[in-house]
């Protein structure tokens, strides 16, 4: 259950990082509202996951799903620039996240 816990907390990182945004540094309430729980959700979330999981490997496997969660949802929601270098960089990252699953007991 750890890994499966762990790519919740990814989802909830992701939410919460989109929320921070479209809250406008808080001024918006009620994104602001939702991006505090996104964010209660995600330490939750994680904090089951290190049950099971190194914390070297689960923060760097969480950190590794918000950074490429949020960049593509910025690239389709914000209209963020797309080009292949950025594409490849994120591939960079999903390789990373896959060695480390792969090499974690």
């Amino acid at each position: 259950m750890g890994w499966g816990y762990l790519f919740i907390a990814g989802m909830f990182e992701v939410a919460w990082a989109i929320g921070l945004k479209m809250s406008q540094g808080f001024a918006h309430a009620t994104a602001g509202v939702l991006t505090l729980a996104g964010m209660a959700a995600s330490f939750y979330f994680l904090a089951l996951a290190l049950k099971s999981i190194p914390l070297g490997t689960a923060y760097a496997v969480w950190t590794g799903i918000g950074t490429v969660g949020t960049v593509l949802f910025g690239m389709i929601l914000f209209k963020e620039p797309v080009s292949s270098l950025r594409l490849a960089c994120i591939l960079l990252i999903v390789g990373g996240i896959a060695g480390l699953k792969l090499l974690s007991r």
